[in-house]
């Protein structure tokens, strides 16, 4: 859970600075540096309103499980963060190229106008999806949890990176390509939606409401347990123990959503997964005739560069 929590952290929390620094330093370029408090002002109410957001969730998630229904909703939460995880993944990908220009664009018109307001409230719903996104993925991971998740060094490190890179990249320190840095984040990403889909999957056959034509394809369990229980029942009934620790495979379970014993069901979602994605990504190069060196584009980190 807890590198989970990490990549998704990072991930969020980097987006969110770099859109309101790019803000801020070209409010700065062009001299209107009496509007970045509005600016900070909106990304601290959309904090805020994350933390409530965290609240409400806890709330509802406890309520489900009051009724004895919080399996059904941590299988809805784990199918939705799985899209919501690939879109995301898929729209950052297409649109870090003209993030920057878009942003000042955005910026110029409220500037001419005097829309005070419009940069709050722009810059607040900025950070508030990446905060709400946050939010629905920790519930994804923890099984709803979502204190755990928040508390947790995974999320803490996470945030920590994101505003130490942040603050080098801005610095002028540190040139990041990031249409190659949100393709590597990206493909863990979807590593972690594709592990969410198949252990959906399996939830879903455990509550009975989708069955399986192979239950169990191979097993796994002498080399790898997939948690440390089985890693004790197996050496109870074999009289030897597995060749790796149960602890691992929790971590791949957690990261990848390993399975010692998957159905067949899971091991053709979750090749299935990576295919489509595949599909989408050829036909997206193919429509747009996207040439491999766009890769090199670069957001310039200086102040006067980035502007």
């Amino acid at each position: 859970m807890e590198v989970q929590a990490l990549l998704i952290t990072f991930r969020e929390v980097l987006e969110a600075l770099l859109i309101v620094g790019i803000i801020t330093s070209y409010l700065k370029r062009v001299n209107h540096t009496k509007y970045t408090k509005y600016v900070w002002l909106g990304a601290g109410l959309a904090v805020l309103a994350s933390a409530g957001v965290a609240l409400l969730f806890q709330v509802v998630f406890t309520g489900f499980a009051a009724m004895g229904s919080e399996m059904y909703l941590k299988v809805s939460i784990m199918l939705v963060s799985t899209i919501l995880l690939t879109q995301m993944v898929f729209w950052m990908a297409e649109h870090s190229r003209d993030m920057k220009r878009n942003m000042e664009g955005k910026m110029d018109r409220f500037i001419t106008t005097g829309n005070v307001i419009g940069m709050v409230i722009h810059s607040f719903l900025v950070v508030l999806r990446e905060g709400v996104e946050t939010v629905f993925f920790f519930a994804a991971i923890t099984g709803g949890n979502i204190s755990a998740a928040m508390q947790g060094w995974g999320a803490i490190t996470g945030v920590l990176l994101a505003a130490l890179v942040s603050y080098f990249f801005f610095k002028g320190t540190m040139r990041i390509p990031l249409k190659t840095f949100f393709k590597v984040t990206g493909a863990f990403i979807l590593l972690i939606a594709a592990g969410l889909l198949v252990q959906a999957i399996s939830m879903l056959q455990d509550l009975n409401i989708i069955g399986s034509v192979m239950p169990h394809v191979y097993d796994l369990t002498w080399l790898l347990p997939e948690h440390p229980i089985d890693y004790e029942h197996y050496i109870r009934d074999h009289g030897v123990h597995p060749l790796l620790s149960g602890n691992i495979g929790v971590f791949l379970k957690a990261l990848f959503g390993y399975s010692a014993m998957p159905s067949l069901e899971e091991i053709v979602a979750y090749i299935g997964y990576f295919v489509v994605i595949s599909l989408l990504i050829n036909s997206r190069h193919a429509k747009k005739g996207e040439p491999t060196s766009a890769d090199s584009q670069t957001l310039e980190p200086k102040t006067k560069q980035i502007m």
